[in-house]
């Protein structure tokens, strides 16, 4: 097993999952970490014919299942040179007001503290060998604010403030970190974030061409690729036709 060992968690989907797709096609061994041991189990299966796969089924939120789960990694898949912090979900678009206490937790626990429990738990060994790559994927709403974006763009502020503070406080040991922040991408995003209302969700990208996982796993794929005296940093991504969070050039 001489390829890169890389870690993505929330790899059972979306921009996970195409990473994963990406990767395997170019043989890095892959830990694939998710909470839905069905779609993970099929993924692996699936992948398993172009490479070395291990998987890992827990929930980022739940951080004694997070050091388990890594903890208990096989010899040939406890060196992790790459950590790819996927896992994250957005839940509602209500005003602050009218917001669910029950939706902000579910945003915080998983797009801020799994980042955390996850990054807690590989960081040691990449410090012991002053070596290692943490790709976070954050968000443009990390990077700006739009009407009842209030609780999920303030966990992506936090993933983008955290980006910034794992680059200085790692740079002593010569660990690469950097974010790529996506704006629209066609996923299950939506369908989650509307609660499965299926017709809602799909409203979002209709009318232009939204940015597809693939599309971010191959930027993923050259952030890694780089040779290790180059790090991308900070990387924003839109479709064509998107300017911000709030303009978006619609054929109707």
């Amino acid at each position: 097993m001489e390829k890169k060992t890389v870690l993505i968690t929330g790899a059972t989907s979306g921009i996970g999952k195409a990473i994963a797709e990406l990767l395997a096609s170019l043989s890095f061994n892959l830990v694939l970490c998710g909470r839905r041991k069905e779609r993970l189990t099929e993924l692996a299966s699936k992948l398993g014919k172009q490479t070395h796969v291990h998987t890992l089924n827990f929930d980022v939120r739940d951080k004694e299942k997070v050091f388990e789960a890594i903890g208990s990694l096989p010899k040939e898949f406890e060196q992790i040179n790459v950590l790819i912090n996927n896992a994250g979900n957005a839940h509602g678009l209500d005003p602050i007001d009218q917001g669910s206490v029950e939706d902000w937790e579910a945003m915080l626990d998983i797009n801020v503290k799994g980042l955390l429990y996850v990054s807690k738990a590989i960081l040691p060994q990449m410090v012991e060998r002053k070596e290692g790559h943490i790709i976070n994927i954050g968000s443009t709403a990390g990077k700006e604010v739009y009407p009842k974006g209030n609780v999920y763009c303030a966990s992506k502020h936090a993933v983008d403030a955290i980006n910034q503070g794992m680059r200085l406080d790692l740079n002593e040991h010569g660990i690469r970190v950097g974010a790529v922040n996506p704006g629209l991408v066609e996923t299950e995003f939506s369908d989650v974030r509307f609660k499965g209302d299926t017709q809602k969700a799909e409203k979002v990208y209709k009318g232009y061409q939204p940015l597809l996982p693939e599309d971010i796993a191959e930027i993923v794929h050259f952030a890694i690729s780089r040779p290790y005296h180059v790090n991308i940093a900070d990387l924003v991504v839109m479709p064509t036709a998107q300017a911000s969070s709030t303009i978006v050039k619609k054929e109707l």
